[in-house]
């Protein structure tokens, strides 16, 4: 059996989760969901007795690494490394990350980390990805604060109507919904996760709701943590929540919006209202990848019913201050708030590949001194053709082309969980790419 990770040993590991679990069981636990995030945007879990959190710590609990090229209608591909039902990888509990869920009485949600089973970490490990390019920021001396929007639409389990007809935005809609959205602001909170706002959004019965930024790991177990407690949640009030990119033909979808800052020396580098030196090289690197990165944040075949213009989807490979129409829209709001919004992801993304990529893509601009173009004002579609920045990948098939392109995210991925996203995404598309809308809506659209 493999050794604890981290650099722990066995008794350090049994030790700590001996202590997890006993704070866990005072607040009524008496399972845990060890989870991780396929590449197809999927959490799995394994389900294991509290009692047995000290082992899972030390010994870690089995898994297959075919899971990595599953796709999102449970299908299964291969890729170059991965595929097959030979081989199997160790799950080890994130122990700081293990948090009572209020909404699934007796549960605690768990992230875990993907090992081999001579005790290296798992190459395609998503989780551990996001760390290492947080960890190559750091020996930069830059750190980041991130954070993902959550958008969701809900609909009665029992009929599929919508529990509100309240306007976008409306007051109304909170007051149709008032007990379903003080139990999802309880439920957040009583996990330890600072609610900014919850509010009503634009498409039929969907909200919104912001957290606190923190680390990007942390950022990106908080994504996985709000989804499933707003699924929890409206399963109680005998709702149905969808998370997925496109819910109607036509409509506008749910976003997976990242924030993110980064710091060096207690200094913002985006708090500028035109960022200069690392601030705009760190922004024109992630703007230069974008096509390549929708592999990663916009990774469904739904996503491209969303990414269309004039929907605040961020469809135009461009930046703007506080431009909600911009791929990436620089906000504003002193040193400690600003902030750059990426705007054309969506929630089918696992977040770890989400926030580790634009990290990455940000990164390598700083080592290459990228320089930001000039930002662009109102609605890109409206510009003449002359003035008008590119339109970003309208397909999964051309998001595919420009990431099988980028060295920037075959570096930073390494081979193995590269080629698996590629081959996941080259999957998808070629079982969805020529459906219709209707067809990909319905086929997705509980799935996230």
């Amino acid at each position: 059996m493999p050794e604890a990770p981290h650099d722990q040993s066995r008794e350090e590991a049994r030790a700590e989760a001996r202590l997890t679990a006993a704070r866990l069981s005072d607040e009524g636990v008496v399972a845990l969901a060890l989870t991780w995030i396929d590449n197809a945007g999927v959490a799995r879990v394994k389900g294991l007795p509290l009692r047995r959190l000290p082992e899972a710590a030390v010994e870690g609990v089995g898994m297959s690494p075919v899971f990595d090229v599953f796709l999102v209608d449970d299908a299964i591909t291969s890729s170059r490394h991965l595929g097959g039902p030979d081989g199997d990888l160790r799950l080890f509990p994130a122990l700081d990350r293990a948090v009572a869920l209020a909404a699934q009485p007796g549960w605690a949600f768990v992230p875990a980390d993907r090992y081999r089973q001579d005790g290296l970490p798992h190459p395609a490990c998503q989780r551990a990805f996001a760390a290492r390019t947080v960890e190559r920021a750091e020996e930069r001396g830059i750190t980041f604060r991130a954070a993902f929007e959550t958008e969701w639409i809900v609909q009665r389990a029992e009929d599929g109507s919508y529990p509100t007809d309240g306007p976008a935005y409306g007051l109304h809609r909170i007051t149709d919904c008032s007990d379903y959205l003080r139990d999802v602001l309880l439920a957040l909170e009583a996990a330890g996760l600072t609610v900014l706002q919850v509010h009503p959004e634009y498409s039929p019965g969907q909200f919104e709701v912001s957290v606190a930024a923190g680390d990007p790991l942390g950022a990106a177990d908080d994504a996985v943590l709000v989804r499933t407690t707003i699924r929890g949640v409206s399963a109680q009030h005998g709702l149905r929540a969808s998370f997925a990119p496109a819910f109607e033909p036509g409509g506008v979808g749910n976003g997976g919006h990242l924030h993110l800052s980064a710091w060096r020396d207690g200094r913002n580098l985006l708090a500028a209202a035109e960022p200069s030196g690392d601030g705009a090289a760190f922004l024109a690197g992630v703007l230069r990848e974008l096509p390549a990165l929708l592999a990663l944040g916009a990774p469904s075949p739904a996503s491209y019913l969303r990414l269309v213009p004039s929907h605040w989807a961020g469809c135009f490979q461009c930046w703007g201050v506080e431009n909600r129409e911009a791929a990436l829209r620089l906000v504003q709001g002193g040193d400690e708030q600003a902030n750059v919004e990426v705007k054309c992801f969506d929630l089918a993304a696992n977040p770890y590949l989400a926030v580790g990529g634009v990290i990455a893509a940000g990164l390598a601009g700083l080592e290459a001194g990228a320089t930001l173009p000039e930002p662009v004002q109102g609605d890109p579609a409206l510009l003449p053709p002359e003035r008008r920045p590119a339109r970003l990948p309208t397909t999964l098939d051309e998001t595919l082309t420009a990431f099988r392109a980028s060295t920037v995210l075959r570096d930073a991925l390494g081979d193995v969980l590269f080629e698996a996203i590629a081959s996941v995404r080259a999957a998808e598309s070629a079982a969805y790419g020529t459906r219709q809308p209707e067809d990909v809506v319905a086929a997705t659209k509980w799935r996230y």
